[in-house]
């Protein structure tokens, strides 16, 4: 399984990028495997309050459908809107255009509940 040296994880095998206050979010390539093709993501609304933890989407695939959890606490400013018309994005590029969503952190929010890569391989290897 691919886990980029430059992401945040969290324990749901969701990937969060920081760029200032604005975090990139998708689902690993490990979450991408398990859930097997997918064919339809259920995306947040712009601008929508979110918690860590808290759900922010769903993903179906051909074996089951899976809720996306927000790894950070925010406001979604942007999604991915190419993924209504490629799901399959997900699991062909997991970490570039197969990103779900980015999240304005709130103020005081941070990524530091999240595993840092070695941490998440080890939760994936066991």
């Amino acid at each position: 399984m691919i886990v980029p040296d430059d992401l945040r994880y969290s324990t749901e095998h969701e990937w969060a990028r920081p760029d200032g206050r604005k975090v990139r979010v998708g689902i690993t390539d490990y979450a991408q495997d398990a859930l097997g093709d997918v064919v339809f993501v259920d995306l947040p609304a712009v601008g929508k309050q979110i918690d860590s933890g808290s759900l922010l989407g769903e993903v179906e695939s051909t074996k089951s459908v899976s809720e996306l959890y927000s790894p950070v606490t925010g406001t979604v400013v942007a999604v991915n809107t190419a993924l209504a018309d490629a799901p399959e994005r997900l699991n062909e590029d997991p970490y570039g255009e197969g990103w779900i969503c980015e999240i304005e952190l709130s103020e005081g929010a941070s990524l530091d509940a999240l595993l840092e890569p070695a941490a998440y391989r080890d939760l994936i290897e066991t």
